[in-house]
């Protein structure tokens, strides 16, 4: 008696791309209403669904960047989530009634991170660093703080505009290490733009870009002290540690977001402006 013929198989399901948290524009840049632990448990969800995008820790650098540079614009809006790295982004939340904003900062997003990864067995790629062989330390040192952690690739690609051939080899890399986050070290806006054009062409679910956190944490850099923070006076620190590097970004975007803010602001409070 012939057999009937056999059903084809259910095809898997597909798991929707979790909601990312609330966000509220500043100065035009979309800015997470949220804390770490949701940012961290929506990150596991993109992961534990297959989903793919990119996160970008935005300090005011970046958000009066992307006022005058079309490409940082472009890589910012892009973003999947942007998470206020810094006080005075928080702070301007707040004056816009978001009282539940809180800074999410990329070296401390990191380390947070990595402490659960180091529980669940996450893979992760290191991509970036300002100092040759950065990443290798960083690799080292995060080993050392967080045992049982998995780093399946590093590398820290050369401080220029990387050539076809070089893009090339390092997404060859990434896509092989079977990474499921990459994080990216390489510097505002470099990271954000380099995110933007490589993530259709790299396989891990998340590209997180914590700008100088690698050097924070491989110890190449001291980090300002928590009071300093808390206090919005991080930048006067870091200042302070490397004045020829940084000056020219204080003394020209601190002003201009100051002065940018408070037109956003003055628009909020007539009921002219929006912060959605």
């Amino acid at each position: 008696m012939p057999m009937p013929p056999a059903e084809n198989p259910p095809a898997p399901a597909v798991l929707a791309a979790p909601t990312p948290p609330p966000r509220a524009k500043i100065l035009g840049i979309p800015l997470a209403i949220s804390d770490y632990e949701e940012v961290l448990d929506w990150m596991d969800e993109m992961i534990a669904t297959g989903s793919r995008g990119y996160v970008t820790a935005a300090a005011v650098n970046l958000v009066m960047l992307a006022r005058e540079e079309p490409d940082t614009l472009a890589a910012t809006l892009a973003a999947t989530l942007a998470v206020p790295d810094g006080m005075p982004l928080v702070w301007a939340l707040h004056a816009l009634g978001h009282a539940r904003a809180t800074r999410v900062y990329g070296p401390d997003l990191m380390a947070a991170f990595c402490a659960r990864a180091a529980v669940n067995g996450t893979p992760m790629y290191l991509y970036g660093g300002r100092h040759p062989g950065g990443s290798a330390l960083l690799e080292e040192r995060l080993l050392e703080r967080f045992p049982g952690l998995r780093i399946v690739g590093c590398s820290s690609p050369p401080f220029h505009e990387l050539t076809p051939a070089e893009d090339e080899y390092e997404i060859e890399l990434i896509n092989a290490s079977g990474a499921t986050v990459v994080w990216v070290g390489t510097g505002q806006p470099r990271q954000e733009q380099w995110m933007h054009r490589m993530r259709p062409r790299l396989s891990p679910s998340l590209l997180v870009g914590v700008g100088a956190a690698f050097d924070f944490h491989s110890g190449l850099v001291s980090q300002a002290p928590a009071w300093m923070q808390r206090n919005g006076l991080e930048w006067s620190y870091r200042l302070s540690r490397e004045p020829r590097r940084l000056w020219r970004r204080y003394a020209r975007y601190n002003p201009l977001f100051v002065m940018g803010f408070a037109r956003q602001y003055l628009e909020h409070v007539s009921g002219r402006g929006s912060d959605r």
